[in-house]
């Protein structure tokens, strides 16, 4: 008996110690501090330009627009309930913005979910001055370069009215002058995700996107309607980091599930060992009788 107690003694002071190393490492876990820009040094044009993050604020889902064929639509209609990627670009760009869409599609290329089926892709020109035909165009080189059926009816190439553009940039953080001496557009690159209903969930930044954290991106921002059980186990282990716009591994939630996995295997072991304890236990007749 004495044996018995020792040994859930020990038990019951190993399962105090997950528990206690669980939080003390919680509490460590410092949150980081978003990096600012210093503007100083930029060259003039630059110094309106950027791309900041409205993460969850709402797109105006009313806001119209032309779709490559001509046809007025908003952006309420194009999300049909599905998280969408949203580019902001002109499609007349030397150089900048074909590389934000190279970029997009490269990375959508490795991407298991599909466009059109799973989500959508809206590309939307900030240049007033550019007509559905341009939008055309863009359409069939990057529908066609991605390859998969569908693509043609998810990824849409808009072109609209300034007071359209300028209130959606607005909404979704996109900063962009018009340089009158090179008579070209400066702005940022990178691309958003929406969830189904409009708002932005999360940003990327730069000229590659990593396919595991779109991805991860998408299945979040679907809010589990998309994906597969690895994704949803893959969003426990990542959390997003608005600093980088990455998903970095998440130290926390490990630990977490560590602790959890090992209180459970500690509880099984005393249910176990207990167990044996029982059928160990000679029954007193039993002790009665051997003694005579």
């Amino acid at each position: 008996m004495r044996f018995r107690l020792e040994m859930l003694r020990r038990a019951a002071f190993m399962c105090a110690l997950a528990f206690a190393f669980l939080f003390s490492t919680a509490n460590c876990v410092r949150a980081q501090d978003l990096f600012v820009q210093n503007p100083g040094g930029k060259p003039e044009v630059l110094k309106n330009v950027g791309l900041d993050q409205k993460l969850n604020a709402q797109v105006p889902l009313d806001l119209t627009f032309r779709d490559e064929h001509g046809a007025t639509v908003s952006l309420g209609q194009l999300l049909q309930g599905k998280p969408a990627i949203l580019t902001m670009v002109y499609y007349k760009c030397p150089m900048l913005c074909t590389e934000v869409l190279n970029a997009t599609l490269n990375t959508l290329k490795e991407v298991p979910l599909e466009i059109g089926k799973d989500f959508s892709v809206i590309t939307v020109s900030f240049d007033p001055s550019e007509k559905p035909v341009l939008a055309e165009a863009k359409q069939i080189m990057y529908t066609g370069l991605y390859g998969r059926r569908g693509a043609v009816h998810g990824w849409h190439f808009l072109t609209g009215d300034e007071d359209q553009i300028q209130k959606l940039a607005a909404a979704v953080g996109f900063r962009f002058v018009y340089d009158k001496e090179s008579s070209q557009f400066a702005h940022a690159s990178g691309i958003m995700v929406m969830t189904p209903e409009g708002r932005l969930s999360r940003y990327f930044y730069g000229l590659a996107y990593n396919p595991r954290d779109v991805r991860l991106a998408l299945v979040e921002a679907g809010e589990g309607k998309i994906g597969s059980t690895v994704d949803a186990i893959l969003l426990f282990c990542f959390h997003y980091d608005p600093v980088t716009g990455k998903y970095a591994v998440t130290i926390l939630n490990i630990v977490r599930g560590a602790g959890a996995l090992s209180a459970a295997g500690i509880a099984l072991g005393i249910s176990v060992f207990l167990r044996r304890e029982k059928y160990n236990v000679v029954p007193p007749s039993d002790a009665h009788r051997r003694t005579v």
